[in-house]
């Protein structure tokens, strides 16, 4: 296969980002070939580089919260970005915000910024598939990200959040999520806001 094949079957199979072993897989030739091979696309500007190892065809548009879930796993959209695509939180946010189990780490890559905040293991979960521009991406429920946002805030010694919408969220599922970080004063911090 040469790359006119691997680019038009990654237009076809509608492929948003690509590492040099898909590439590899793809043409049959060794990882040297594909790294020099690759160096010449990005340099003739066919190709871009999102992260160390991770490409898209230049002029491709991939979604936020796709690539922010491809840019660092395991993890999943919460926090701000997360009240702000439920409507939880009135503001428009510019940075994309995730949580992780991994350290915490941030990346700006594409014009944009994507923070990944970490969480106790315990407290990963609460997240199920979404859909933005034809991609799957995971996002938090309304109440996980409500509560990592809590947890971390309290964690830094932040005020809690103050302007959300109490009715786009369950009480009582909050307060299950908020049982996963094990922190009393969180719990009564949740208590009384909602």
């Amino acid at each position: 296969m040469k790359w006119i094949d691997f680019e038009k079957s990654i237009k076809d199979k509608d492929i948003k980002l690509f590492t040099p072993r898909d590439v590899s897989v793809f043409l049959g030739r060794s990882t040297i070939a594909v790294r020099f091979l690759m160096h010449r696309l990005k340099q003739n500007g066919q190709i871009m580089g999102v992260k160390r190892g991770l490409y898209k065809l230049s002029g491709q548009l991939v979604p936020d919260y796709y690539l922010a879930n491809r840019i660092y796993a395991p993890s999943y959209i919460s926090l701000e970005s997360a009240l702000s695509y439920y409507g939880v939180i009135p503001e428009t946010v510019y940075e994309i915000t995730s949580v992780t189990s991994k350290i915490t780490r941030r990346f700006e890559t594409a014009g944009k910024i994507f923070s990944y905040h970490k969480i106790k293991q315990s407290a990963f979960t609460g997240y199920g598939i979404a859909h933005q521009d034809g991609a799957n991406f995971y996002l938090a429920d309304a109440e996980k990200a409500f509560i990592d946002v809590c947890y971390l805030r309290l964690l830094a010694g932040r005020e809690s959040i103050s302007r959300f919408d109490k009715t786009k969220l369950n009480k009582e599922k909050t307060l299950s999520y908020a049982d996963l970080y094990k922190n009393k004063k969180l719990v009564a911090t949740i208590r009384k806001l909602l």
